[in-house]
């Protein structure tokens, strides 16, 4: 099956790109809708949607987290379908005391079920300064990358029965809220209320990607060659494999393919299939 794409989504203006869909004001658009920011308070935090639905994409956002003291918060940017029976692939930011890292939780839904978490450190102080956070997702696979570094790659196994995100299109969701019961040291560290509000900030979204509307997608059946579909067949070559191994080797800290206690009766199929 080929794709070409008919329609990229604009760059940068978040007007045109997203809603804000709670935090009652806490959410601001600014600087000529170059930059969003979300605010969390003891009250509430907030969010946004992308008003596009999107069915395969290359999605980047740069992004710049909670500074200082953000135990107990946690940032998430995600795409994800509607229903019990949702896809969805997750970048989350647990916050930490200050001085204490980041936590890059990532995560793969397919027809409702999860279970598929890899958390990183990150190899830089993500809030200093912004940093592009980015989804290739296409037929062959889904890549998660930090600053074009990849990360995390879950490829298409469904030739050996396990379920891959291809069929239901997803909105683009980013939220900023209070998760003290569980995001930092399994919840032993709370929110520190008098450091509110807490601010992350969003700019430079870009999507190159299939916009799915009223049943169908902008991306047509014809082959094409454009520059600008090289997403559709992109895969990882070598350097980027071995890039993905130096972070996978050096700053991954939890590995669900790895966790035989959690999955006493054998690890999921995708964690030994040879692909």
């Amino acid at each position: 099956m080929f794709f070409k794409i008919l329609v990229v989504a604009s760059a940068g203006n978040f007007n045109q790109d997203f809603d804000i869909t709670w935090g009652d004001g806490r959410a601001k658009i600014l600087n000529n809708a170059q930059l969003l920011t979300l605010a969390l308070d003891k009250t509430s935090g907030s969010g946004f949607k992308s008003r596009n639905q999107y069915l395969f994409g290359k999605i980047d956002m740069q992004i710049k987290l909670v500074p200082g003291n953000s135990a107990g918060t946690v940032t998430a940017y995600y795409l994800s379908s509607l229903g019990s029976a949702h896809d969805e692939i997750d970048f989350e930011f647990l916050g930490n005391l200050s001085g204490d890292p980041y936590i890059l939780h990532t995560n793969v839904f397919t027809q409702g079920k999860g279970n598929r978490e890899q958390q990183f450190y990150l190899w830089f102080d993500p809030t200093k300064n912004f940093h592009t956070y980015s989804i290739l997702w296409n037929p062959q696979s889904i890549i998660f990358s930090v600053d074009g570094t990849p990360i995390r790659e879950f490829k298409n196994l469904e030739s050996r029965g396990i379920p891959f995100p291809k069929k239901q299109a997803m909105w683009i969701y980013s939220s900023l809220w209070n998760a003290d019961d569980w995001a930092t040291r399994g919840g032993l560290v709370k929110t520190d209320w008098s450091k509110a509000p807490f601010t992350a900030s969003y700019r430079n979204f870009n999507a190159q990607a299939c916009i799915w509307s009223s049943g169908s997608s902008s991306c047509s059946s014809s082959p094409s060659s454009s520059s600008k579909e090289a997403w559709f067949t992109q895969s990882l070559d070598a350097t980027g494999k071995g890039r993905m191994k130096w972070v996978q080797k050096n700053y991954m800290i939890y590995d669900y393919c790895k966790d035989t206690k959690r999955f006493p009766q054998g690890v999921p199929l995708e964690c030994t299939v040879a692909s």
